[in-house]
């Protein structure tokens, strides 16, 4: 990821005006790090299969990357989890103001858009990215979580419910980024299917680990504010810490049965980004 995280630092995106501080706060949540997830699950796919179109690649990257952060800087506004620290920083809001924050993550979400359109890759392709990224990241996916999770604050859903929440809030953005990998290396519908399933799957994990992190790490240690699920649906309120690993362990289970049909090339790709992943649910 050395190279892409070189790409992201050279290309962030520019809004030179008049205004005192708009340009820098739009670079400093991108600049600030994180895991960089969903780039990695993404030219994980393409270099298993076109390792010559990972370059071309990286606009497609740096969308994802993109668009999970605006949803980020929202996500810590007040008006919904009211969050101080984002990858071990102050929150954009702390930081600056609520309107540069709500500003910033439009142009991010936006710009996104703008990256795909821009990227050195077939019409056709970057059409399909672009309808992938805007359901799975909008109405089918991550934006209707979001309004799931955020009305149905303080009263508790079903088991049912709770993964339909954490599937579209988190999972499905996941999947997205492994299939969008798959639009990029022109695998067959099927193979784009198979990948976008096994990343809902992973998207869970993604979630219940993050709140096993939220309910036993301090905010220093997790980088980011934590023990502000209280009201929140989330796996520990409904499971308990001790349920949530198992239902952990049951995931780890699945997702690596399903690794095991994937051909050689993919699982060498995968398993170096997924092993910690798929390890941590053995930490107590």
């Amino acid at each position: 990821m050395q190279d892409f995280e070189a790409y992201l630092t050279t290309h962030l995106p520019e809004a030179p005006s008049f205004h005192p501080t708009f340009d820098r706060a739009l670079k400093a949540m991108l600049l600030a790090g994180g895991k960089r997830f969903r780039p990695q699950l993404l030219l994980a796919v393409v270099d298993a299969y076109t390792p010559l179109l990972r370059e071309s690649a990286y606009p497609v990257a740096m969308a994802l990357e993109m668009l999970h952060t605006y949803s980020l800087i929202h996500d810590d506004l007040p008006v919904m989890d009211d969050a101080d620290l984002r990858r071990g920083e102050p929150t954009l809001h702390k930081r600056y103001d609520e309107v540069t924050a709500v500003l910033v993550g439009d142009a991010l979400n936006t710009h996104a858009f703008y990256l795909i359109a821009d990227a050195p890759l077939h019409n056709d392709v970057k059409v399909a990215l672009v309808k992938e990224l805007a359901y799975s990241g909008g109405i089918g996916g991550m934006v209707l979580g979001q309004a799931i999770d955020c009305h149905f604050e303080g009263e508790k859903l079903t088991p049912e419910q709770v993964d339909f929440l954490h599937e579209y809030k988190t999972g499905r953005l996941i999947a997205a980024s492994l299939k969008m990998g798959a639009i990029v290396a022109g695998l067959e519908e099927k193979a784009q299917q198979t990948l976008f399933d096994f990343g809902l799957d992973l998207g869970l994990l993604f979630q219940i680990q993050d709140d096993i992190i939220d309910a036993t790490q301090s905010s220093e240690d997790a980088g980011k504010t934590t023990g502000n699920d209280d009201a929140k649906n989330s796996y520990i309120n409904h499971f308990g810490l001790q349920g949530s690993r198992e239902r952990a362990d049951a995931l780890v289970a699945k997702i690596e049965k399903q690794m095991v049909q994937f051909d050689a090339p993919l699982r060498a790709k995968l398993e170096p980004i997924l092993d910690n992943y798929l390890n941590r649910h053995k930490i107590q």
